[in-house]
């Protein structure tokens, strides 16, 4: 089943963030034997992130941790806009786009649990992943087949591009 959302939604969005743990990763934390925590990504998201900023859409990451190896996904994809540490993730959204001149009705943001309820409610057009506490489902606008870190992230730019792509 293909997630649809709304073409004006869609066609207006200028920025859009993510959470890390449970969105772009499936939740879980790996620690190496040094205890350096090391966290998945899959490369289908990451191909769709790539399609959506080429797109004209601006990307950003909101976290709560503070871990290295997502500022180094971030470069990766050519992600600038990276807020780890903050548990205040609408207050968050809301800043990012003050800063870059962007309303709430041009924002989207995808999250997966209670500390990324706030910016769910912000944001115009937001997301949660299959697999998200129930607040977030809640919360959401749209909740994807997939679940997070196996394709959500995915899904939820597909289902972006498809809909800026009509005119």
């Amino acid at each position: 089943m293909t997630l649809r959302i709304a073409p004006t939604d869609a066609r207006n969005l200028r920025l859009m963030a993510f959470d890390v743990d449970g969105v772009m990763t499936d939740g879980r934390i790996y620690f190496s034997p040094e205890g350096e925590a090391l966290k998945v990504f899959n490369t289908l998201d990451g191909h769709g992130l790539k399609k959506l900023a080429a797109s004209g859409v601006t990307l950003a990451i909101i976290t709560g941790r503070n871990t290295p190896m997502v500022a180094r996904r971030a470069a990766d994809l050519g992600i600038e806009h990276v807020i780890q540490g903050r548990e205040d993730k609408g207050v968050a959204l809301a800043d990012l786009a003050r800063q870059l001149g962007v309303d709430a009705s041009a924002t989207g943001y995808a999250g997966d649990d209670e500390p990324d309820v706030s910016a769910l409610k912000w944001a115009q057009l937001s997301f949660a992943p299959a697999n998200a506490h129930d607040c977030a489902k809640d919360a959401a606008d749209h909740v994807t087949q997939r679940r997070g870190g196996e394709g959500a992230v995915r899904e939820i730019c597909d289902a972006i591009l498809a809909q800026r792509s009509t005119a």
